[in-house]
């Protein structure tokens, strides 16, 4: 069956984890409080660190800037693996072996830990089994695979070296782990708020953290004014909202992928792939009330600096029409991943200097293992001040050689973004169709403008309220994102993603830009 992709693409993005569930509603904080332990962010490593410390007796207090399980947690691809990539032979390389076998063994404790979880709590979750597979389809690639296949057997998990796979095609060469499994991400984890908010968890949404002080305690300010006081702080906002120490936002950069959800007239011979190089493709199935659909993933770039955003979603249709007969794409939908210089996520004590301040981000495209091992380590900070995985995990740690050239690349990067961006030339033509965002000059300065499909211009300051980087136009999400440290907003303004804290404003006067801005509708 012949499938108009353009006409489907025009439709707005939708997870299906995010459709195929309930969202519960919790308030937002309306008064000042005092709780022991205070958790910035409401995904999968907030839920997961309260569920952990609730089974200690610790009750907490989860403050969400949107709603919970919303984010980057309901737009996943939903692997529970250790594998990451080629990652072990490179922590080996760069670090050593004991960082390396820290890792696997915290990554291997996750993917047990939520099968755990599910059967003692009885949580259907679509929890299936799969083997895992990094394949090349270059020879230079080979070497690389054969040497994660030895360094991943050595640190205790069952990897096998490959010559073929059981997809639709031919590969160099291809590492498996066995073992591995895949679920519904929000099917897993709305039954743990349940259980955490009965436990005396207090959850509060549309409390976005605006402030932060220490003094004997820490102090909390949301954007309605209220306050909580807290003796611990962990911040599991994705990327940090806290910048008076640390540095990390020069320590971690924004990407987005993209994933399509397809429905094809073969059956998916099962496993979840993904590439060793670029571009990188990811795949893997799921049931549903649609049918088998099978996800097909990758088209990674720096948030805010991706081409027509659309494209993205094209480039994954050409790779699925090229090895699977589609018959309809139910859901689309993109991410946003936290990337550290070294590839391995920042957990535990914030800095040295801020004692009793913890902080979880930074899980590239891993987040379901690294999630719950980074819930684990801190609960194992906070309740015996000690994890076996803290040393890799460290957001203190030594910066190797590699990573200390990704800080410099990145960091030229983010000043040439916000050095070009408050660089522009006006369009000769700046006819705003339909459905369409467009970067303008309004008296003189950059704006963003969309109209939306009734017709209505809504027009922006395109300077981010982060640090003052001009944001681009993202077509396939129709948002405002910020190319230096991934701060997105809605047309109208409004925060998607952090580190943001303050919406954009309005320009002022609206009229002299609508008659800079053909209507002839």
């Amino acid at each position: 069956m012949e499938i108009d992709e353009q006409k489907r693409f025009q439709k707005p993005p939708q997870s299906y984890w995010m459709d195929s569930t309930p969202q519960p509603e919790y308030p937002p904080l309306d008064r000042d409080i005092q709780v022991d332990i205070a958790i910035i962010g409401g995904g999968i490593t907030g839920i997961s660190t309260a569920y952990f410390l609730n089974q200690h007796g610790v009750k907490a207090a989860i403050l969400e800037a949107d709603r919970i399980l919303q984010g980057t947690t309901g737009h996943t691809t939903a692997k529970i693996t250790s594998q990451h990539g080629l990652i072990y032979s490179k922590i080996k390389e760069q670090m050593s072996q004991e960082m390396a076998q820290q890792y696997a063994d915290a990554n291997q404790a996750a993917i047990q830990m939520i099968n755990a979880i599910a059967r003692e709590n009885h949580i259907e979750c679509d929890y299936v089994p799969q083997s895992a597979y990094d394949y090349t389809l270059l020879d230079k690639y080979m070497d690389k695979i054969s040497q994660e296949v030895s360094v991943a057997s050595s640190l205790g998990i069952k990897a096998t070296y490959l010559e073929e796979i059981p997809l639709p095609f031919s590969v160099k060469a291809a590492v498996r782990f066995d073992e591995q499994a895949q679920f519904h991400p929000r099917k897993f984890l709305l039954p743990l708020v349940q259980k955490i908010a009965e436990n005396g968890c207090q959850i509060y949404e549309q409390s976005r953290i605006v402030n932060i002080e220490k003094n004997n305690r820490y102090t909390l300010q949301t954007n309605h004014g209220n306050k909580v006081t807290a003796e611990k702080l962990i911040i599991a906002s994705h990327y940090p909202c806290y910048n008076k120490s640390g540095l990390y936002f020069t320590k971690i950069y924004l990407e987005r992928s993209y994933v399509a959800a397809i429905r094809a007239k073969e059956q998916y011979p099962g496993g979840m792939y993904i590439t060793a190089e670029e571009p990188g493709r990811s795949l893997r199935s799921q049931t549903s009330d649609h049918g088998e659909l099978i996800l097909v993933g990758g088209e990674h770039h720096k948030t805010g600096q991706g081409e027509d955003t659309i494209k993205h979603y094209e480039a994954l249709m050409d790779f699925a029409n090229e090895h699977f007969t589609v018959e309809d794409i139910p859901y689309r939908w993109s991410a946003q991943d936290c990337m550290t210089l070294d590839d391995i996520p920042y957990v535990g004590q914030f800095t040295s200097k801020t004692p009793n301040m913890y902080i979880a981000t930074g899980y590239g495209k891993w987040g379901m293992t690294n999630s719950i091992a980074s819930a684990m380590i801190l609960r194992d900070l906070i309740i015996k001040r000690f994890s076996p995985w803290q040393d890799v995990y460290n957001p203190s740690r030594q910066a190797t050689a590699a990573s200390a050239k990704t800080f410099i690349i990145e960091n030229l990067n983010v000043a040439k973004e916000l050095i070009g961006g408050k660089i522009f030339s006006l369009p000769q033509d700046i006819d705003i169709q339909f459905g369409e965002g467009k970067v303008i000059e309004a008296n003189g300065e950059r704006a963003g403008a969309y109209r939306d499909e009734e017709g209505t211009l809504h027009v922006v300051n395109t300077t981010c309220t982060h640090m003052g980087c001009e944001l681009n136009w993202n077509s396939a999400e129709k948002s405002w994102d910020c190319p230096c440290h991934g701060s997105r907003f809605t047309y109208l303004g409004d925060i998607i993603d952090g580190p943001a804290v303050k919406p954009l404003t309005l320009d002022g006067d609206v009229n002299p830009i609508e008659k800079l801005v053909k209507n002839d509708f």
